[in-house]
């Protein structure tokens, strides 16, 4: 049986504070979500971290992975988004 990676891009912007990596890696881990590729910059007091994850291996719709990320992000103060790959290429691309 092979599994084909259904690969999503998460964003998380807002406020630094202590957490926020903790807090996105410790739901993303729980819901079987595989981080590929990550990137996190901090410009003065903003945080900024993007990923590319693999959801395939998920029990969860990703409707409901993207309403619990926002709650996530609501709870800590930033804001998280989640797209399918090909969706956010095809909306950067110039």
């Amino acid at each position: 049986m092979v599994f084909v990676m259904n690969r999503t891009v998460i964003t998380v912007v807002g406020k630094d504070k202590v957490g926020i990596i903790a807090k996105v890696c410790t739901y993303l881990a729980g819901n079987n979500i595989n981080i590929l590729d990550i990137s996190q910059t901090i410009v003065q007091d903003f945080f900024n971290m993007m990923m590319i994850v693999d959801v395939s291996k998920t029990s969860k719709e990703f409707d409901q992975i993207i309403e619990e990320l926002d709650q996530i992000g609501a709870e800590i103060g930033v804001k998280i988004r989640a797209q399918h790959e090909d969706i956010f290429d095809k909306m950067h691309r110039i």
